[in-house]
């Protein structure tokens, strides 16, 4: 098994490929978070790591493409290719879905982080089913490429995307959020702070778009009869692989300052 990811589903294909007694070649870049690298390395024989960003100044075209050649080199190799297969989108629509309805519904807005598109695609399908008014809010980073943006450095894994999943052309999606990774760092500290929720990058970045959604929308209730909203959002990844990146001052730190260097300064550097 072969695949690209350098997050929650490589850890979770690593589990299971271990417990059928199948090889399992995780393909990660960089951003990876160490405590994930860390945890790759012991339950896997072979770990690919891409260090060479591709034009959009990511790594997901270079990790896709490593796969492409491990599928040549390797016998009898498989690629689950999470960016385009319906059974992503078919075990969100069946099963987080099922999930998410028993313990939130009804709803009015559900607001959903957007990597390779099979969570939102299965989610928005079964909830617009359920719920034909509630409004499904797609939330993006900054720098990912999914919904027209342009491309930007990404340092946070778990959200967005240098190119365009299949599986987002699949969603039905009302409005999209695009939240600045320093927004994301931000909403993670208010979590904690507030909730006690030891979240990660991605789920920070869900909860900033809501936040910030309705900050401009007023929210009203969608459903018949009722006189409150319920908002739901997806809190995809906890803060423990975190700890020395959203969670980490000095990181932070130079993400905010990056964020705010005027394009070009580092090239003039460099030369």
């Amino acid at each position: 098994m072969v695949e690209s990811s350098s997050g929650n589903f490589a850890l979770a294909l690593a589990f299971y490929c271990r417990m059928l007694g199948i090889s399992f070649v995780p393909v990660i870049d960089p951003n990876c978070n160490k405590a994930t690298e860390t945890q790759l390395r012991l339950l896997c024989e072979r770990v690919e790591k891409v260090a060479i960003r591709d034009a959009a100044d990511s790594y997901l075209k270079s990790r896709l493409s490593r796969v492409q050649e491990l599928l040549v080199d390797l016998d009898s190799a498989y690629w689950p290719n999470q960016y385009a297969n319906p059974d992503a989108r078919e075990a969100h629509y069946r099963f987080t879905a099922g999930e998410l309805i028993a313990q939130a519904g009804p709803l009015d807005y559900l607001f959903v982080g957007v990597g390779t598109g099979g969570t939102i695609a299965g989610l928005s399908h079964r909830i617009k089913e359920t719920y034909p008014g509630c409004v499904v809010v797609a939330v993006d980073t900054e720098g990912s490429v999914i919904f027209g943006g342009p491309p930007k450095k990404r340092r946070i894994p778990g959200i967005g995307s240098s190119i365009v999943p299949p599986l987002c052309g699949q969603a039905q999606i009302d409005h999209v959020e695009i939240v600045p990774e320093a927004r994301a760092v931000e909403a993670c500290g208010t979590l904690v702070a507030k909730y006690g929720l030891y979240a990660g990058g991605s789920t920070g970045s869900t909860y900033a778009a809501v936040q910030d959604y309705f900050a401009r929308h007023r929210p009203g209730a969608t459903r018949p009869g009722a006189t409150r909203p319920r908002v739901a959002f997806i809190a995809a990844d906890r803060g423990h692989a975190y700890a020395q990146t959203v969670y980490d001052p000095m990181w932070v730190q130079q993400l905010r300052a990056e964020a705010v260097q005027p394009v070009g300064v580092e090239a003039l550097a460099v030369n």
